[in-house]
């Protein structure tokens, strides 16, 4: 599971593309079987040969830079990357909430900040880089715990109290792909998956959102995808993100499976055993460290996952 690829040009940080490009040459020079994630799930469930030394890279959210920086990178080893788009954010309709809040508060001018979120008031320091550091990574967290409605006020409201006006369109290093790049994509053989509209958490939505949010995203993938993938992912992804509701209107739409951000291997025996296992994939979160990416695909994680007493 990766996010945002380091780029220079747009000052975007996250993931190194060099240690991403030892990983992958070192994934193709001892044949390890990289797959597209529809390829695996269907292959968890029990379509198709088992999964063996397989690997599957997942990318979430639809950032330009998943086209610019990812794609190629992905394309020169043909590894069947699968980026999961919040469509609403590639139309244009919103910019992603977490670099609303990063950007408010890089651009507050003033020593203190005091806001409320959810009817609780919260004071953050912003004197200095680490400070601000700080307060983007509580109030993104404490975010993820409210309502929409409370999320969304709650960034409105820190942006009055920071004195900052929210530019209509995201700057360039927040910038999503547009349906055109998604598809020129597609022709270097990345595959594209939903990832909700307007990425909420969803266990923290009504039912009606909750359905709008999964029938609307998948639909408007179908419109402008030429092969969209029948996997969904989950915003933020924890157990507690989502539930029976979502996965029930996965399966009544026609979706093969969804994943998780929970960490750990997805492994064809929990998938059938475990009721609707299908939808609660596990992913291993990118770790930009080839020794740590040759202990996840070579079993060695999961070996110390036993020895920890996990299941």
């Amino acid at each position: 599971m990766l996010h945002r690829f380091r780029d220079e040009e747009t000052e975007v940080g996250g993931h190194d593309v060099h240690e991403l490009h030892r990983a992958l040459e070192y994934l193709r020079k001892h044949r390890y079987d990289l797959v597209g994630i529809e390829d695996l799930v269907r292959r968890l469930r029990g379509e198709g040969p088992p999964p063996n030394r397989s690997v599957a890279f997942t990318i979430d959210d639809g950032y330009r830079n998943h086209a610019t920086v990812a794609c190629p990178l992905f394309a020169e080893f043909d590894c069947p990357a699968t980026t999961f788009v919040t469509t609403g954010f590639l139309d244009g309709e919103i910019w992603l909430w977490w670099d609303q809040i990063e950007f408010i508060f890089s651009h507050a001018d003033r020593p203190d900040v005091v806001v409320d979120l959810a009817r609780s008031e919260l004071v953050y320091r912003c004197s200095t880089d680490h400070e601000r550091r700080r307060a983007i990574t509580d109030f993104t967290t404490r975010c993820k715990l409210v309502s929409d409605d409370d999320r969304r006020a709650g960034i409105a409201a820190l942006a009055e109290a920071a004195t900052v006006r929210l530019p209509t369109d995201p700057p360039a290093r927040y910038a999503p792909m547009t349906w055109e790049q998604l598809r020129c994509c597609e022709k270097r053989g990345m595959t594209f998956g939903p990832h909700t509209v307007t990425h909420p958490n969803l266990s923290r939505t009504s039912d009606a959102q909750s359905r709008r949010e999964l029938v609307d995203s998948w639909r408007r993938l179908q419109s402008e995808a030429s092969h969209p993938v029948p996997v969904f992912c989950y915003p933020n992804g924890q157990w507690d993100d989502f539930g029976e509701r979502e996965i029930t209107t996965l399966g009544e739409i026609g979706f093969v499976g969804a994943v998780s951000a929970v960490n750990g291997y997805a492994e064809a025996t929990r998938t059938r055993l475990e009721p609707q296992g299908a939808f609660k994939v596990r992913r291993f979160g990118y770790p930009d460290s080839l020794p740590h990416t040759i202990q996840i695909v070579s079993g060695l994680e999961r070996v110390k996952e036993i020895l920890r007493g996990g299941d």
